[in-house]
């Protein structure tokens, strides 16, 4: 059962930060888009533009997967799509479970690109008696009060939750129970999780604030040309650093669906 403290992931045992770790993603779709295209090398700079980070950053990423790239050369792209894969554990089957199949969670069970990227969504589960049976993306709903038996005949360890608040964790003690360890929350609330659970929370609404703070910092810039209104704080004022930026409130980077 859940002990009541929020979880907080820590640096992996291998000594790759979680900031790195969670711009992996990004560099692999950049890659698989090249390899899409057939092309065999890239360099640092290209690879950085088309994932949307500085090169020295992607660098020093690299480096904590042994990869250093060829000079004059690049780095070899088929390579590094199955080094990261692999470094992702995208290189077998993850059966998901998706739980509240509103119209988020009907979005998600639709969404094409999870078996694309190794993940394979084993079943759909809501609380409504009337969604039971109930076909969703091709996958017959699923009643609540089957959940742990559908975790354990799935061999289930990943769970996205995407019911209404009041759900979430309840919801999440179950998941958790079942033997799921690691779980993607949309529902709009933090939940606690025991130690050894990892849950990755996606809140648009948040995104859209850090948006709009943007938007405002972006006015007042141009109220005050001159750097002078109370808007041009700078990022050292602030507390803020080229690390942080991309991070979210907790120290974690916000998590995003893939496009």
């Amino acid at each position: 059962m859940a002990t009541g403290r929020t979880h907080r992931p820590a640096t992996r045992s291998r000594g790759i930060p979680e900031a790195t770790v969670a711009r992996l993603p990004l560099y692999l779709r950049a890659l698989t888009a090249l390899s899409e295209r057939s092309v065999p090398t890239v360099s640092s700079e290209e690879l950085a533009a088309a994932a949307g980070v500085n090169s020295a950053k992607l660098r020093k990423d690299f480096s904590y997967l042994g990869s250093y790239g060829t000079r004059g050369v690049g780095y070899d792209v088929e390579y590094l799509v199955y080094q990261i894969s692999r470094e992702l554990g995208l290189t077998q089957d993850w059966p998901v479970v998706i739980v509240g199949i509103g119209n988020l969670g009907a979005a998600l069970a639709n969404y094409g690109g999870f078996a694309s990227r190794g993940f394979r969504v084993a079943a759909l589960i809501d609380a409504d008696p009337a969604m039971a049976g109930k076909p969703v993306a091709g996958i017959p709903v699923q009643h609540s009060d089957d959940l742990e038996k559908i975790i354990q005949d799935n061999g289930v360890s990943i769970g996205v939750i995407a019911t209404p608040a009041g759900a979430a964790q309840p919801v999440c003690d179950r998941l958790v129970a079942a033997g799921v360890t690691s779980i993607l929350n949309f529902a709009p609330t933090v939940l606690s999780v025991p130690e050894g659970v990892d849950v990755r929370k996606v809140d648009l609404s948040i995104e859209l604030q850090i948006l709009a703070f943007h938007e405002q910092r972006k006015a007042g810039e141009e109220a005050h040309p001159d750097g002078t209104g109370p808007a041009a704080v700078t990022r050292e004022e602030s507390g803020d650093s080229a690390e942080s930026a991309d991070q979210g409130p907790d120290g974690d980077v916000p998590a995003v669906m893939p496009a």
